[in-house]
């Protein structure tokens, strides 16, 4: 569904990434795991396209989609969450989804859809989303992003600084709109235990590069924290 094939970015003259190869197949979810400037957030701006690759490919259904401008990968169904439960804060939780869903056929239904996935939000779309809780605007910001209908979903550290009960709950909702087939995820995350639980497979970088990968599951937890000397 998902590809960067042997992905090189850099800032300036510094490469940060270096021959990245990572895949998420359809309807999986594929986790990159890795201590503070391992170069994760790096990989998934270049996947999304807000930062250009040096060189390597970006696929998208088997598509080269490297040379596209980010909001054309939108429009071929690459979602985006970035760090930080980012979202409009002057506005209300509603205006937050209408921002996304206004002009697109079925917008409302897919609003209804977006907040019966988080009915949390039902009660707070009056409310300004800077006045929401950390979770909320966590909650806020993937429903958002659902909205859009994408096919594939990247997600930057979704759980941190997130109370566990509502870790538990996104990791719910991902793995059940995954079980439907009809989208996949890549998660970046440090928290090892939540993103090996929700991964069917993972990657983990150290300085920019790929020093380990597998299956997911609890059984690999031995691996990735050698890997990440944890």
């Amino acid at each position: 569904m998902l590809q960067l094939v042997d992905v090189e970015v850099a800032y300036g003259r510094t490469s940060v990434v270096h021959g990245v190869t990572v895949e998420v197949p359809a309807g999986g979810v594929t986790a990159i795991m890795g201590h503070n400037g391992a170069g994760k957030t790096t990989l998934l701006r270049a996947a999304v396209g807000t930062l250009p690759a040096r060189s390597g490919r970006v696929l998208l259904d088997g598509e080269d989609v490297t040379a596209l401008a980010p909001h054309k990968r939108v429009a071929r169904g690459l979602g985006y969450v970035p760090q930080g439960q980012q979202s409009f804060g002057q506005m209300t939780t509603m205006e937050n989804l209408r921002v996304v869903a206004d002009g697109r056929p079925r917008g409302g239904a897919l609003i209804d859809e977006a907040l019966d996935l988080f009915p949390a939000l039902r009660g707070l779309l009056g409310r300004r989303a800077g006045l929401l809780s950390g979770g909320q605007r966590q909650q806020l910001a993937i429903a958002r992003a659902l909205v859009a209908q994408p096919r594939v979903l990247i997600l930057d550290e979704p759980t941190e600084g997130i109370q566990p009960s509502v870790v538990a709950e996104i990791e719910e909702i991902i793995l059940g709109l995954t079980r439907r087939g009809d989208l996949s995820v890549l998660l970046v995350e440090q928290h090892v235990g939540f993103a090996l639980s929700a991964a069917h497979s993972y990657y983990v970088l150290a300085s920019g590069r790929v020093t380990s990968s597998g299956s997911g599951g609890e059984t690999a937890l031995t691996d990735v924290r050698a890997a990440m000397a944890i």
